[in-house]
């Protein structure tokens, strides 16, 4: 009997041991495959930049946000500024992540020209303005989190554009064809 008492906890530890190993290894898939299509998409590239237009404010911003292994603070402080709510003109730090998504979106494109900015950051008054005018935006839109964009890519029908954000199961896309534009954000991956 003593034995069985015995045997009981050595299985017990053992399939905790499989189950923390499976979970882990489960998690290590999860993560590589869930961001392996923009990872491929911008692994390669010596240099990250960006050519992005804001259609509200006329500006233009080029420039090299990823060089060397690492991210630019100075490049991303200057990223962070031209993604401004426009409204508002409060900054907020976006979320590197975007700005890779951004890139891999426009690469399929083949990367030239600038992309179109509709929306960056947004301060919650204003996206508390936008909830009460307009159909289709959330209260907690990942937008007040500098984890979204609303973007244009010149030549390219927004369908398309939303079709090439997705095919890169990267965060959220959401296609707007009678506005022109597409939302792609860094959140869970799904699509509207």
């Amino acid at each position: 009997m003593h034995r069985s008492d015995d045997a009981k906890p050595r299985e017990t530890l053992s399939r905790r041991s499989f189950l923390t190993f499976g979970l882990g290894a489960a998690a290590a898939t999860a993560t590589t495959l869930a961001t392996s299509p923009v990872e491929a998409a911008v692994r390669a590239l010596p240099e990250r930049g960006l050519h992005l237009y804001n259609v509200h404010t006329g500006e233009t911003l080029k420039t090299v946000y990823w060089s060397q292994g690492r991210y630019l603070t100075k490049s991303l402080v200057q990223i962070n500024r031209f993604l401004r709510d426009h409204r508002s003109g409060d900054v907020a730090q976006m979320d590197p992540r975007l700005l890779d998504l951004m890139l891999a979106v426009h690469k399929k494109f083949s990367g030239k020209g600038a992309i179109h900015i509709i929306s960056g950051y947004r301060s919650p008054a204003s996206n508390a303005l936008l909830v009460s005018q307009t159909d289709g935006v959330a209260h907690n839109s990942l937008h007040m989190a500098g984890k979204a964009v609303d973007i244009r890519i010149p030549g390219q029908s927004c369908n398309i554009v939303g079709r090439a954000a997705k095919s890169l199961r990267a965060g959220g896309v959401g296609t707007y064809p009678s506005s022109n534009f597409v939302h792609i954000d860094t959140g869970r991956v799904r699509s509207w």
